[in-house]
């Protein structure tokens, strides 16, 4: 399924603002990166955009459409995995994906082989409808797959791999950059707030020395949803709380790189209901029947707590 981000106005209606923005950093790597896309951006040769999952390709194709003389029209991101082939025909319709503005296809490897023929025939040709010839969109893919690989094991058509790869960019993981993490996260920070209409929070030195020194297996996305979580919450002890344990386990982030608001929400649950035992606990001086009245929970429920906790065998004083 295809989704429309807009610039400017267009037929009347206010622009939509797009999910994905692009942030420099000043990682040399990227700065590089941003000069090529520069000059990119002027011509109308195709663009392969290669990265791993969550380092910042849908972001990066919709910079090079913001650069180009195609900047006042549509931008469109369309997944390979449910896109059909109909699509690259010009049916004029809203779904075509031809006809004057840019399009992202997300993992090409994916797009089927009926859907690479349809794709290499637009490529190749004119694509026309019942009002005469039209002007082809812009291609830009993205791809985290070897797609040389993929050519190689009959997964990709070979003349449609070198149509599609006029200029190849490789993006750096957030690993090689973490110049760029507190740059970032500032920028996340200040999104969310905007979003949650909360204030902007201060990071700990903790917090951000956790930061530089995570993997971040999932990259920006993963440092994403981590601000997220911050911001919803509210509180960054909290939030930390849930967040320091996945951050800190070895393949945390494996699973599509990703740690979503849902799981860092359970997670600082999880981390506060501990904390919160703890204290009245401390309190009672681990009277555990009266810490459980201050709770206002059973009794055995607090026992099952603690032996979640790992603390089931200290006795009441």
């Amino acid at each position: 399924m295809a989704s429309d981000f807009h610039q400017g106005t267009e037929n009347g209606q206010t622009a939509m603002t797009p999910d994905h923005e692009f942030v420099e950093g000043i990682n040399p790597s990227m700065r590089s990166l941003v000069s090529v896309m520069l000059e990119v951006a002027k011509s109308e040769v195709p663009v392969l955009l290669l990265a791993e999952k969550g380092a910042g390709k849908k972001a990066t194709a919709r910079r090079i459409h913001e650069l180009s003389q195609r900047a006042g029209q549509w931008f469109r991101l369309v997944s390979c995995t449910t896109v059909e082939a109909g699509q690259f025909e010009d049916s004029g319709g809203k779904d075509s994906l031809v006809g004057g503005g840019t399009v992202f296809l997300e993992e090409l490897s994916e797009l089927s082989a009926q859907g690479q023929s349809r794709l290499l025939q637009t490529l190749t040709g004119r694509t026309t409808n019942s009002g005469g010839a039209h002007r082809a969109a812009r291609l830009i893919c993205g791809s985290a797959c070897d797609l040389e690989a993929e050519v190689k094991a009959g997964n990709l058509r070979e003349d449609l791999y070198y149509r599609i790869s006029g200029v190849c960019l490789r993006l750096p993981p957030l690993r090689q950059r973490r110049e760029d993490i507190p740059i970032l996260m500032e920028h996340f920070l200040r999104k969310f707030g905007r979003d949650f209409q909360r204030p902007v929070p201060a990071l700990s030195d903790e917090t951000r020395r956790l930061f530089q020194e995570y993997s971040w297996p999932g990259n920006v996305r993963e440092l994403e949803n981590a601000a997220k979580a911050i911001v919803a919450l509210g509180d960054e002890s909290v939030a930390m709380g849930g967040l320091r344990a996945m951050l800190s386990r070895p393949n945390a982030g494996v699973n599509g790189g990703r740690v979503s608001l849902k799981q860092a929400a359970r997670a600082a649950s999880r981390e506060m209901e501990k904390e919160l035992i703890l204290r009245a606990l401390t309190r009672t001086r681990w009277n555990r029947r009266r810490a459980a009245q201050d709770l206002q929970i059973s009794y055995k429920a607090l026992l099952y707590k603690l032996k979640q906790m790992g603390c089931s065998e200290y006795r009441a004083s």
